[in-house]
């Protein structure tokens, strides 16, 4: 997974609420294991018409938020079904960094697990940044720091510190697990000589 430390980006304005899972990459695409692959499907039903081709007013359809690393969204964003594939999805098109005012929170938690920042802000404090996405302006994110940057003015935002310190190390499950192997091949060395019959073929 990728360290997250700081972002800067022209944000991408969706202001649509209850943006769920399916809306995010629809079922068809779900059959992939794989992680890469599904950016091009990323909002399939919004981005594209029946023909398979892109709806031109779609915002991740126009020029420069096709390239836009920051995604600011309406409230209860990732709701529906559990599914992973839509982090993989918004990580695969290039979104590291999703500003909302709130989440589902198994999407949430999925997204500090695929390496993407999830940030909670209030209503007020959104309008504000998406004049940021009309005006074709970047915005940083500091994830250190714990703040959104914008022209002079900064937005305070809290993480928890855990899930921090994954982001700005790039640690997902794998990696956490790995970093106890010491702990782990210690307890299964002590646990065969207490019970050796475990561990026989």
């Amino acid at each position: 997974m990728q360290k997250f430390n700081k972002l800067k980006s022209i944000p991408a304005y969706l202001p649509i609420v209850n943006i769920d899972t399916d809306m995010i990459i629809p079922k068809q695409f779900l059959k992939t294991i794989k992680r890469t692959g599904l950016g091009k499907n990323l909002f399939f039903e919004m981005r594209y018409d029946d023909q398979g081709k892109e709806i031109n007013d779609f915002i991740l359809n126009k020029t420069p938020y096709n390239k836009s690393k920051i995604l600011i969204a309406g409230k209860n964003f990732g709701c529906g079904s559990s599914r992973e594939h839509a982090p993989w999805a918004l990580l695969d098109f290039g979104i590291t960094c999703v500003i909302s005012s709130s989440y589902a929170d198994i999407f949430y938690s999925n997204c500090f697990k695929n390496g993407i920042l999830p940030i909670i802000l209030e209503e007020e404090k959104i309008k504000e940044l998406s004049e940021y996405s009309n005006r074709k302006e970047d915005i940083s994110i500091d994830l250190n720091e714990e703040k959104v940057i914008f022209g002079n003015n900064e937005i305070k935002f809290e993480i928890d510190p855990f899930k921090k310190k994954c982001l700005l190390e790039g640690l997902d499950d794998i990696a956490l697990s790995l970093k106890k192997s010491e702990k782990i091949e210690k307890f299964e060395n002590n646990l065969k000589q207490r019970k050796p019959w475990i561990f026989d073929d």
